[in-house]
């Protein structure tokens, strides 16, 4: 059980409270009054306790209160308290006179304010109730997120064992292929760098333009590979490498032209990529080729719908994106705000 474990519920909270209560009143009266009698005020008693704090807390208070309507919840916990007060001390001397009493006790106009009075006292613990009650879920739910985030960290540091060890045979193979073929050694150089940045950077909030340009040459490398011809790429870059901007927001763009702006027939594939530092803005530009095939266009247009969303969520509407199909030609156009 979690009550063992020592991760009670509220709700198990509850039921031991309420025991102890039972308990404490029950024994209380037990020497004087006998088990029977002491018995049969406990469950009573208990029995209003739970309807006014319960019948306040859970419903009254929610409903009216905290809705607005004060004069109404005033009215109803006057009727709960009297209504409430009258049928525990009703039940409890009726009780008592029928089975326990050896003389006849009266219901009067000063016994009805006694328990009256009472409800009145329970219904202010009601609100103690209510906040110990608050405070224990708070708390329940602190601890469980505290335990959430260690397992998060833990796992976090299981995940990084095999990356780190792929690195190393990554390495080790760069070594090896150097010797013999620089050129394959270099693209296995760019495949690290490209799962570094994966495991390493793209987790972070933001990154410097460097690492980002970086990335991108990277990929741009390994995609060149399935290529049988060369490619013409122009890349301008005009832009302080130390800024800083979100990972992966230029990605979309360049992996859009080589899903869709490349022929790997053709001879004459040319591509254009521009990033530019202007006015306190990163302008970030593709031009390319359509070689579009049917049903191709809706990929696209995910991509760029999923882009929008994260646009939208880091800057509001402080960032211009923009498409161009007129001429045969993708032109890709961002503008965001730099930091």
């Amino acid at each position: 059980m979690k009550l063992i474990k020592g991760q009670a519920t509220t709700t198990q909270l509850q039921w031991l409270i309420w025991i102890a209560v039972f308990l404490i009143i029950f024994f209380s009266i037990l020497p004087e009054d006998g088990f029977y009698h002491a018995l049969d005020f406990t469950i009573i008693s208990v029995a209003f306790y739970t309807l006014v704090i319960y019948g306040n807390i859970k419903f009254l208070y929610p409903r009216y209160y905290e809705k607005g309507h004060k004069v109404q919840y005033v009215i109803y916990v006057i009727i709960m308290l009297v209504a409430g007060g009258l049928a525990r001390g009703y039940l409890i001397i009726t009780i008592y006179n029928k089975f326990f009493g050896k003389a006849m006790e009266e219901f009067t106009l000063g016994t009805m304010l006694n328990f009256i009075f009472a409800g009145f006292l329970t219904y202010m613990l009601s609100f103690i109730f209510r906040i110990a009650i608050a405070y224990f879920a708070l708390k329940q739910q602190s601890e469980k997120i505290l335990v959430q985030k260690s397992q998060a960290e833990l796992n976090l540091l299981k995940s990084q064992v095999q990356p780190h060890f792929l690195f190393n045979t990554l390495n080790n193979i760069y070594y090896e292929a150097y010797r013999e073929a620089p050129r394959t050694a270099k693209l296995i150089e760019r495949l690290s760098d490209i799962m570094r940045y994966f495991v390493d950077e793209s987790p972070k909030d933001e990154v410097s333009l460097a690492t980002e340009i970086l990335f991108l040459e990277n990929y741009i490398a390994l995609e060149k590979i399935r290529i049988r011809h060369e490619i013409e790429l122009d890349f301008i870059k005009e832009c302080n490498a130390d800024l800083r901007i979100p990972p992966m927001l230029l990605m979309t763009f360049v992996e859009n032209i080589f899903k869709h702006g490349i022929d790997k027939s053709s001879s004459e594939n040319k591509i254009e990529i521009s990033l530019v530092q202007q006015d306190g803005n990163l302008l970030f530009q593709t031009k390319n080729r359509i070689y579009e095939k049917a049903g191709t266009i809706e990929s696209t247009g995910f991509g760029i719908k999923n882009l929008k969303k994260r646009l939208a969520f880091l800057y509001g509407t402080r960032f211009e994106l923009n498409i161009d199909t007129t001429g045969n030609y993708f032109t890709a156009f961002l503008k965001v705000p730099l930091t």
